[in-house]
């Protein structure tokens, strides 16, 4: 059997688990979607949105590209973004990165990835912004990782800084922006960064900066 052919048949016995599970699942999702959240994450393949956060089809908003960038220019982005926000009204946006990023280690050389050198300068300007805390990293995994989580603050950043959301902040209380990093090894979350809404009233216990 083809590969692609195993797709399909998994699709048919998910399809069924779910109508037995609730017989009227897809009825409602074809209505609507009203998804609280949007994921700005990695394309890798093994971080998959709804999988590692359990939740279901139309609960979360997915974007995802090459090392989860908020680049100011994409327009692929914005374009997500400005639907999310401001007409699904997501409350929360959330930018996941993990450790052991493809694109992360890929930036961290001096090697060419043709196409993908404009997309790699965008980590490469925070490994430049952060050069003397990465330097004094000794161990390549460990340096990889903390520059995770460095370029995850980053975009968190980047994205209180897109038209969108200043012009939703002028406005509501919403959304909140978090930055996470998803560990491979052990599937965990971890909440490294987190921007309130300006006009919101600062809340007790939120995450401290990593």
């Amino acid at each position: 059997m083809e590969s692609y052919s195993k797709l399909l048949l998994q699709n048919k016995a998910w399809a069924a688990e779910m109508k037995q599970d609730d017989p009227h699942f897809f009825e409602r999702l074809a209505k609507d979607q009203t998804p609280a959240f949007l994921w700005i994450g990695c394309s890798d393949s093994r971080v998959p949105a709804n999988e590692i956060t359990g939740t279901f089809p139309g609960e979360i908003f997915v974007h995802r590209n090459i090392a989860n960038l908020v680049v100011k220019d994409d327009i692929n982005l914005l374009s997500v973004l400005e639907y999310a926000v401001v007409h699904l009204k997501v409350q929360h946006v959330i930018v996941c990165g993990h450790y052991g990023c493809g694109g992360v280690k890929a930036a961290l050389t001096d090697k060419s990835y043709g196409i993908l050198d404009p997309w790699l300068k965008n980590i490469k300007n925070i490994i430049a912004e952060n050069q003397e805390e990465l330097q004094n990293i000794s161990d390549v995994e460990e340096q990889c990782n903390r520059l995770v989580e460095l370029s995850v603050k980053k975009q968190v950043y980047n994205l209180s800084l897109t038209d969108t959301l200043r012009k939703v902040w002028g406005e509501e209380n919403r959304p909140r922006l978090h930055g996470w990093v998803y560990s491979l090894k052990d599937g965990l979350l971890k909440q490294i960064h987190e921007v309130q809404p300006p006009l919101a009233a600062k809340e007790p216990g939120q995450a401290a900066d990593v």
